[in-house]
């Protein structure tokens, strides 16, 4: 039978099927009246009743699919199908009923008989594949019982008896393969204590993690909380490295949007993890509204940020999206990686300049982007100090020309990426993302769009940032290179930033800076120390750590918040708009832009210099020797 596919039993249920509506049908009878009056008075209906549920029934169930699932995973999604597929199936048996009573086909009907039908049809076809589950996991425990007596599975520590918890412990318990035993949850809800989900008991919460793995023998712990935060996750990875025990956890929240929770995405915990905070907001609901079934453009779509971007951007399903960047590589990483995760969705992969103004007015006229996510930048402090004129054109022109492009083809939404660095700026990266903010903002402002500029401090394991670097020390057998033992940053990874500026760009109509709650700085050591030991080694013993001295362009600390700016929050707790801000006249600006790119092209980065400090208020452009060593 070509139409229930290669699964023989699913055959089988079919033909189970058509008997149990034959047996539903009669029960019913046999139910609603005594046996002896079927006979001669109800013979006839019955028999009709019985012809036309053993050809919808079977049929309905067909088109629901239902012979197209593996019953023994079956789950409360697959009762959903039978109960709709049985309802649907009695609906149409008692339209077909009645209306045969209405054309006198037989006398004597008790309508009783169909509702009665239904709920022996519930049980019989719900029951039976209750049953086939049942006898599945059965032989599958048998075999798994058998398999555990022929080698040694891993006992394994679940942290979590949430859903996440309880979807990786089911399938431990299913797959033999994985060489993994469920010992015990540990979770800090008093409702949870001393209960068991999927037979595997909540032994006690996370402060008894030291005691519980001396006393049951773990071999392994895995962190099943997609929420935890780092302080969480630190906690866990402390007590196993002390006892030498393995440690694992599930990706964060914002990792897992749009994704599924399951033991393939287990991974080794890494530095992101210990950093992590709470997630406190998730909206995804206002993310749709405003991308769903648009033009949707990412520029920088290779870089950290804008690969993120339109991973998330995807989700949501926009009618097209455009990933444009100038390196070829990385776009046709980011295209390759959408593709296979979003077959559904038409991605348009663009290689392209920012600074060249027009290939972009092709590209706009071509494709009518309706919302635009700025990231094309370059962002390297140390490499911008030696490279003004890049800085220039790149950061300022490039931002020029996307804003013009934007206007011209009445782009709905721009959204620019900016810096901590651009606040009161020290160095030429910095001053150039201000700049580029102010021609976001006074456009935003002079032709009354919805252009907006998100502003956060460092992204974990951007490229070119600390934590890649610090990876490839370490594999090499250090040292860490640090610049100042008092160096310290605002982090946040960069699913959770990609994902508070997507919120923030939901926020705007029109002209306004938002910065992102970053929490509280991290000191570079703390960071290159943790590192370390999550290799396995000991820092100062396995691996040192020098000091190199600050690079060109570099202060001891940023400042996320400057005191000469008034705050406010907004609906989003993580996100704070900016309410009042120095921003240059459209003249000047424009005057000042048409400067900068003149001195760039003659050459003359420390004209540059000088301008970038006049022109921005509380600026200090400091002037500095060309280093050949920036990675010192």
């Amino acid at each position: 039978m070509h139409i229930f596919g290669r699964n023989v039993r699913n055959r089988y249920l079919f033909f189970g099927d058509i008997f149990l509506s034959l047996i539903a049908v009669l029960a019913s009878y046999v139910v609603r009246l005594e046996l002896i009056a079927i006979f001669p008075t109800y013979q006839y209906s019955m028999l009709w009743m019985v012809a036309m549920a053993i050809i919808i029934k079977p049929l309905v169930y067909y088109l629901f699919g239902i012979y197209r699932h593996v019953w023994r995973y079956a789950s409360t999604h697959e009762l959903v199908l039978i109960f709709s597929a049985v309802t649907t199936a009695s609906m149409i048996l008692s339209a077909v009923m009645i209306g045969l009573r209405a054309v006198n086909t037989f006398y004597g009907f008790p309508r009783s008989v169909l509702v009665i039908d239904w709920l022996f049809s519930m049980g019989f076809i719900g029951g039976s594949r209750l049953l086939f589950r049942v006898l599945a996991e059965t032989a599958s425990s048998s075999t798994d019982r058998s398999y555990l007596h022929s080698r040694r599975r891993k006992r394994v520590l679940v942290v979590g008896a949430g859903d996440a918890g309880a979807m990786v412990v089911r399938e431990m318990l299913r797959n033999q393969q994985l060489d993994m035993t469920p010992i015990g949850f540990l979770d800090d809800d008093p409702s949870k204590q001393n209960s068991k989900i999927h037979g595997i008991q909540v032994l006690a919460p996370l402060d008894e993690i030291d005691q519980i793995l001396k006393k049951h023998y773990v071999d392994e712990v895995v962190v099943a909380i997609p929420s935890a935060s780092g302080k969480v996750v630190r906690k866990v990875t402390e007590v196993c490295q002390l006892r030498n025990i393995a440690f694992r956890t599930m990706p964060g929240i914002y990792e897992l949007l749009g994704g599924v929770v399951n033991v393939s995405r287990l991974r080794e915990v890494d530095i992101f993890d210990l950093l992590r905070r709470e997630p406190v907001h998730i909206e995804t609901g206002a993310l749709g509204d405003v991308l769903a079934s648009r033009v949707v453009m990412v520029t920088g779509a290779g870089g950290s940020i804008g690969s993120e971007l339109c991973r998330q951007i995807a989700q949501v399903y926009p009618r097209r999206l455009l990933a444009l960047g100038h390196g070829e590589n990385s776009i046709f990483s980011v295209l390759s990686d959408l593709k296979e995760s979003f077959p559904g969705l038409e991605v348009i992969p663009i290689i392209a300049d920012v600074r060249d103004l027009p290939r972009l007015e092709v590209i706009f006229n071509r494709w009518k982007p309706e919302i635009v996510f700025h990231t094309a930048a370059h962002k390297h402090v140390p490499l911008m100090e030696t490279n003004i004129e890049e800085a220039v054109t790149n950061n300022v022109i490039g931002t020029q020309n996307v804003v013009n492009c934007a206007l011209a083809h009445d782009v709905l939404r721009l959204v620019m990426i900016s810096t901590d660095k651009a606040i009161r700026p020290i160095n030429v990266m910095g001053a150039t993302k201000r700049i580029a903010e102010m021609l976001v903002l006074n456009a935003a402002r002079l032709h009354q769009r919805a252009f907006t500029v998100v502003r956060f401090g460092n992204v974990l394991g951007s490229r070119g940032s600390v934590v890649p670097r610090f990876k490839r020390q370490i594999a090499a057998g250090g040292p860490i290179t640090i610049t100042h033992p008092d160096m310290e940053r605002y982090f946040m990874t960069i699913p959770e930033a990609v994902h508070l500026v997507l919120q923030a760009s939901t926020m705007s109509d029109g002209g306004e800076s938002y910065i992102l709650d970053m929490g509280q700085p991290v000191r570079i050591v703390d960071l290159a120390e943790d590192m370390i030991r999550l290799s396995g080694l000991e820092p100062g013993r396995d691996i040192e750590i020098v000091f190199t001295g600050i690079r060109p362009g570099e202060k001891l600390t940023e400042d996320l918040w400057d005191l000469g700016f008034a705050y406010s929050p907004t609906i989003h707790p993580d996100i704070n708009r900016v309410d009042s801000e120095e921003v240059l006249s459209c003249e000047k600006l424009n005057a000042i832009v048409e400067q900068l790119a003149q001195f760039a092209r003659e050459g003359k980065p420390d004209a540059i210099q000088t301008l970038l400090s006049e022109a921005i208020p509380g600026a200090a452009i400091q002037s500095v020797e060309p280093v050949l060593d920036l990675l010192a």
